[in-house]
């Protein structure tokens, strides 16, 4: 490494140079990366909700659908509109009241539980499906153009209408995002730093290191909406220390090199050795994440893994060279530091340590408790503002149609006319369910299937499958709708053991039950991996397990706030801020810790060993949290989308109980468990 930092500190311009223009391939792959806004597609391939979507848009032709709500029409009327939304590119059929009562059947004829479906006073609906899936970006091009078809927005519902206006809000709100973030973190370091200078081109090097983390996205594919909002806030907050830790060293070393190169050489290979286990662990807290079976884990995962080491290679390169080509200007607007000292803080903490590990002891139950107790949503629309075109039509069609949870079972096309007739009757038994259409239904009310037009007929049967289509009265993602799933596909499993439940209401059921496992299966991993971590960074038996009951007490704490508060969170957001909160501030025990070592070295009375440390760590590490705290707590505030608001809520909230805990709890634990530590730690 010796080698490398003279190479970086004699050849500063030149990477200056070469770094700006790594950054015209850095925009071209961000500008080209695929962003996917559905994370239903996440999901395993292998489960059968799943096969059973393909299932509809490689053999039906029905990749998504859409429920257009209209004021009430003419028969010839609505014909004539359909033949306009036919003409979208994207739209593959439409059916309405009017296909099936135009001049062959009699409105009369049709069964009640039919007409309550497509007749509300003065309206009517007309069902769109599409060729591609829901995400497909012609898929969402077709939904566009269906709303200027049709002259209003929220009369257009369906999961692609709301994929849609999740793009389009997500959109408009990135910008605000990076403005905040950077402002608030910009603000922080004027205040912790010396220099009115340094601050810029920390951000600006940090903001390179984005650049470059989000370039490099176009070689996984595509990426999610959620992992491109909350990258660059993210990337910001957990690598900015590495960044104040190289300045420091830099200061220190000139104050004993009067060669700024040699200085800045010397710098650079202590700040890797410094920061090199540190960033370990939050790379191996962001993997954890990959192990997830839903693979939007994975997404976050390999994306902010991937943006710890942009951020470090660029601390290591690009910075040092910013500071000696702009040494002069940084020199001219050197400035008092205004960040204080917190002595009080180092002497409280030592003298109250017996205090302090009780009330930890106190707290440790509740913060369990109100871990393992807070309510979480599955619902996605949940995520998102109520006054979106898709949720007010959602909202409407729920409230005049009572189409709330519509499903599509596909069954074998050559089960018998009798049983399906048997198996249509029990499905109309089961609470909850108002609607049931099979190929058989209308041969009830004595309309022969040859009387419906062939787009009619296609869609309920084809060479393999027949569709059952029903409609539930209970809310996507709730228990009573997860239980009638299992009751119908026993039922249905019974006429048919391959028989398959399709629909929004059974992805998000999977997705519940994936969740609940990922959610337990990441943060195993994340703990043990970054316990191993820790056993080779600091050599020590003990302290591994101290360092980790500390962050983990913090996450208890930061989670339990939500079951207190009785804020009902996102499912993604449980899963992944264990593991990211756990990977990103563990540094701060890394921190103390190591220099808690280092002192006792020197130090035989532990106390005095103690305060050394405190002096020297606490504002490094209260400077660190708050860069997290401020590259997260204004998106928080700011995003109307409650998938991304709550992450970086939680997030900021547990950078500031993470560096409560490290400032208090973790010196109680150092001091009551000295002796142990001293015999379990090498040399």
């Amino acid at each position: 490494m010796k080698k490398i930092a003279y190479f970086i500190s004699n050849h500063c311009l030149g990477i200056v140079v070469i770094s700006l223009l790594l950054l015209l391939p850095a925009l071209w792959g961000y500008q080209n990366t695929k962003i996917n806004y559905d994370i239903l597609v996440y999901l395993p391939e292998d489960i059968d909700t799943v096969k059973g979507q393909n299932i509809l848009a490689n053999e039906f032709g029905i990749g998504a659908f859409s429920f257009v709500t209209i004021d009430k029409m003419e028969n010839s009327d609505i014909l004539e509109l359909e033949n306009k939304i036919k003409k979208i590119d994207g739209v593959l059929k439409t059916f309405s009241v009017a296909d099936v009562t135009d001049a062959t059947i009699p409105l009369s004829l049709l069964p009640n539980s039919i007409k309550e479906k497509v007749f509300h006073d003065d309206e009517t609906v007309i069902l769109v499906t599409f060729k591609n899936s829901i995400s497909d970006i012609q898929t969402m091009e077709a939904v566009e153009n269906l709303r200027h078809t049709v002259k209003k927005a929220t009369t257009v519902s369906g999961m692609t209408a709301m994929v849609l206006d999740t793009m389009e809000l997500s959109n408009q709100e990135i910008i605000a995002y990076i403005i905040i973030a950077v402002s608030l973190c910009l603000f922080v370091l004027i205040i912790a730093t010396d220099s009115y200078f340094v601050p810029f081109f920390l951000l600006g090097n940090i903001g390179v290191a984005i650049l470059y983390n989000i370039g490099t996205n176009i070689f996984l594919g595509e990426i999610s909406y959620i992992t491109k909002a909350i990258t660059a806030v993210l990337q910001l907050g957990v690598t900015t220390d590495f960044s104040i830790f190289l300045y420091h060293k830099y200061e220190h070393a000139k104050r004993l090199e009067t060669n700024k190169k040699l200085a800045m050489a010397y710098a650079i290979e202590e700040t890797f050795k410094s920061i090199l286990g540190s960033s370990l662990t939050t790379i191996a807290g962001f993997i954890a994440l990959c192990f997830m079976d839903l693979t939007l884990g994975r997404d976050i995962g390999l994306v902010m893994a991937k943006g710890v080491i942009c951020g470090l290679v660029t601390v290591l390169t690009l910075f040092p060279a910013l500071l000696l080509v702009f040494d002069k200007q940084i020199e001219k607007t050197k400035h008092q530091t205004f960040f204080p000292q917190f002595k009080n803080i180092q002497n409280f903490t030592i003298r109250h340590k017996n205090i302090i590990l009780i009330l930890f002891l106190i707290l440790f139950v509740p913060a369990l408790f109100g871990n393992n107790h807070y309510e979480v949503y599955y619902k996605l629309d949940k995520s998102l503002p109520s006054d979106l075109p898709s949720q007010v039509a959602n909202s409407r069609l729920a409230r005049h149609f009572h189409i709330i949870s519509p499903e599509i079972i596909l069954i074998d096309r050559n089960l018998k006319n009798n049983e399906l007739e048997e198996l249509t009757y029990h499905l109309e038994e089961i609470p909850g369910i108002d609607l049931v259409l099979a190929p058989t239904t209308l041969l009830d009310f004595g309309i022969p299937l040859e009387m419906l037009p062939k787009d009619l007929i296609s869609l309920f049967q084809d060479d393999r499958y027949q569709l059952i289509l029903l409609n539930s009265t209970y809310e996507v993602a709730s228990k009573e709708l997860n239980l009638q799933i299992d009751e119908i596909s026993k039922l249905v499993k019974s006429y048919d053991e391959n028989a398959i439940i399709a629909g929004e209401g059974a992805l998000t059921k999977d997705l519940v039950e994936i969740a609940d496992h990922d959610f337990k299966i990441v943060n195993y991993i994340s703990i043990v991996v970054i316990f191993i971590l820790m056993l080779l960074v600091l050599k020590s038996v003990s302290l591994p397990f101290i360092l980790v009951v500390t962050i983990e007490f913090s996450i208890f704490l930061n989670m339990a706030l939500s079951y207190y508060t009785n804020t009902t969170l996102p499912f993604i957001a449980s899963i992944v801020i264990g593991t990211i909160q756990l990977g990103a501030t563990i540094d701060y025990a890394i921190l103390m810790s190591t220099k808690y070592l280092e002192n006792r070295k020197r130090i035989h009375h532990k106390n005095e060993a103690m305060k050394e440390t405190l002096q020297k760590t606490i504002p490094s590490i209260i400077v660190s949290a708050l860069c997290f705290f401020a590259a997260t707590f204004g998106v928080a505030i700011y995003s109307k989308i409650d998938m991304i608001a709550s992450i970086c809520r939680l997030l900021s909230r547990g950078a500031m109980i993470s560096m409560l805990s490290v400032t208090f709890i973790l010196p109680a634990l150092l001091l009551t468990f000295d002796k142990l530590i001293m015999k379990t730690t090498k040399n």
